[in-house]
């Protein structure tokens, strides 16, 4: 039996098997979330959510920080001034943390003068950093500024008994690009776009990365915490936004022996909450500007936010504060509004289809076969 392996740890709730993990979870956000005060601002917690069977390391806390899609000064500066916040809020409360996450999305076109402009920005924070890319940092050039500045991903390291992995999602998409004659701009265009007429389902890890995976976890024992940072979810949320990795079934197969993994992924830019087998996944929220929820694959888990307030652009955005707390992920959505969270689905979009009317392109329905087993050279 594997390192930590418990048997009938679960709950029965309405004759329908539930783990503690996600009993306690559920219990938490019905309950309804602690408001709570800080140096830098009046933040709303999410949940303190426990981690069954981790092994007992010492605490530690980190923050993340993304989707800031940073145009050039003279184009945009109201994402650079909610940048620029989260970056001071970070710094303002650097003891606490011991390092900090960019989970990409940095830039919004991949232009370098972005790309630059966003690791000026950075240099606010002092804490130790690490970097993974977006799809908008890196299908101008296809990575070139973002690893000059940022360095390359995949990449892994030890923290306090924790096997931390920092994953790239974006760079191994099917090349679609060569054959239509497509210049690097009109590429970039749509990406930018998740225009998946074009661009099909391109969010993904490719065999060499899973290859990769595979062999960062072989030596770590099946019940010690991983926590794995990627910036699209791990799993299937809705396909035509690409709010999925398209070989996720394939790393879930890598997944599957570890009972304590947690995805923190950016990308969806909303509070997402899933659990599958032993890998819980938590959306976190954008600087820029909030998604509304898809008209369907919101997972029952999620408690997701209010409807936002379109005349006010700090309004459903920030970042978040995390922590590993022997055996717990509590995290802290650091919303720059007083409510974080909705009632009823119906209040945020998640329960109705009134405000969301919406289907896939035609093309997008098409998203099944060869386009899952295509490897980009």
């Amino acid at each position: 039996m594997p390192k930590n392996k418990h048997v009938g740890d679960s709950v029965s709730k309405g004759g329908v098997d539930i783990t503690r993990r996600t009993f306690l979870h559920k219990s938490l956000l019905t309950g309804g979330a602690v408001a709570t005060g800080s140096a830098v601002g009046f933040f709303q917690t999410l949940t303190s959510m426990e981690v069954a069977n981790a092994a007992m390391g010492e605490s530690f806390s980190f923050a993340w920080v993304s989707d800031t899609h940073l145009y050039p000064r003279e184009l945009n500066q109201r994402f650079i001034d909610k940048a620029t916040r989260a970056f001071s809020e970070v710094e303002a409360m650097g003891s606490k943390f011991d390092f900090m996450i960019f989970g990409g999305d940095l830039a919004q076109l991949g232009d370098p003068v972005e790309i630059e402009l966003g690791a000026e920005l950075l240099q606010e924070v002092t804490l130790e950093k690490h970097f993974i890319p977006g799809e908008h940092d890196w299908y101008l050039d296809l990575g070139e500024s973002w690893n000059s500045h940022f360095g390359e991903s995949p990449w892994t390291f030890d923290h306090k008994g924790v096997r931390i992995i920092g994953l790239d999602t974006v760079g191994s998409a099917p090349d679609y690009w060569s054959a239509r004659g497509m210049t690097d701009v009109e590429r970039m265009g749509h990406m930018s776009a998740l225009d998946g007429s074009q661009a099909g389902p391109w969010s993904g890890l490719g065999k060499k990365n899973r290859e990769w995976l595979s062999a960062t976890l072989s030596d770590w024992p099946a019940g010690d915490p991983v926590i794995i940072f990627s910036h699209t979810p791990l799993y299937e949320v809705y396909a035509p936004w690409n709010f999925w990795i398209r070989d996720w079934r394939q790393v879930h197969e890598i997944l599957a022996p570890y009972q304590n993994v947690t995805n923190v992924h950016g990308h969806v830019h909303q509070p997402l909450y899933n659990e599958i087998g032993g890998m819980r996944s938590i959306g976190q929220l954008a600087t820029s500007w909030p998604w509304p929820y898809a008209p369907e694959g919101t997972p029952e888990l999620t408690k997701p936010m209010l409807r936002v307030d379109p005349g006010d652009h700090f309004d459903g955005v920030g970042w978040t504060s995390l922590a590993m707390n022997e055996g717990r992920m509590d995290y802290e959505y650091m919303m720059w509004r007083e409510q974080v969270f909705a009632n009823t689905r119906a209040d945020s979009g998640t329960g109705d289809n009134q405000n969301q009317k919406l289907s896939p392109r035609i093309a997008d329905r098409g998203w099944t076969g060869d386009w899952f087993n295509i490897e980009r050279k």
